[in-house]
């Protein structure tokens, strides 16, 4: 089975957090190649440090989008593709944000899904979320999907399987995995990969000890 794909966020809240610089460091110490952050939290010249500092390891970088309205969002958009990220997930106005990928070499991953409210939640139920997924998923300059599944009152593993059964294209679960029966109820739903931020940077997730480098090596042992 192929390894799910780790994206470790370096945020907190739906925020960038303050140490991303120290907290990147360790993570491509240990070799974890796909990182991510918000376009809040940090200013926009430690958000380019940031993005440097993973494309010079030969990784892949994310900016999640959590801009609550239309415009924000537009221009969160702008800033990731200023910083020159791989990666923009997240998202909501996917009409409006498609002409200012022309020209752009970017991957696009919006949320499948009605998403409110910041910290982002997910409403709706597997059938609602997954026919939203099948609308954006139909552009083709939309690689994927990001589904904050762990952010939705209703049944987790059913709105993961829903979105994944409903599109060929990869399902990234984001927010509120803690836990190693979370990320395998992921893997068996279908998705392609997930995020993991907070509780790796709080130290909740369990591992042998609170440390980043530990619990990022427990994460990690969950993906093969």
């Amino acid at each position: 089975m192929e390894a799910l794909r780790f994206i470790f966020m370096l945020t907190r809240d739906d925020r960038t957090v303050d140490n991303a610089l120290e907290a990147v460091d360790i993570a491509l110490r240990l070799g974890i190649r796909h990182v991510g952050f918000k376009d809040i939290g940090l200013p926009v010249e430690q958000l380019r440090i940031l993005a440097d500092r993973i494309r010079s390891a030969g990784a892949t970088s994310y900016l999640e989008i959590v801009s609550p309205d239309r415009e924000r969002e537009l221009d969160s958009v702008k800033a990731g593709l200023s910083l020159g990220v791989d990666c923009l997930m997240g998202g909501t106005h996917v009409p409006d944000v498609l002409p200012l990928l022309a020209g752009h070499d970017v991957a696009y991953y919006p949320f499948a899904g009605h998403v409110v409210g910041h910290p982002s939640v997910l409403k709706g139920s597997p059938e609602e979320i997954a026919r939203n997924a099948v609308e954006w998923a139909a552009h083709p300059a939309v690689t994927g999907l990001d589904l904050l599944a762990y952010r939705n009152d209703g049944n987790v593993p059913e709105v993961i399987r829903a979105s994944c059964a409903a599109v060929k294209k990869p399902v990234i679960v984001a927010g509120s995995i803690s836990t190693p029966e979370q990320i395998r109820t992921v893997r068996q739903a279908g998705a392609a990969g997930f995020t993991v931020g907070t509780s790796a940077l709080e130290g909740t997730f369990p591992a042998e000890s609170s440390g980043l480098e530990d619990q990022l090596r427990a994460v990690m042992a969950c993906c093969s």
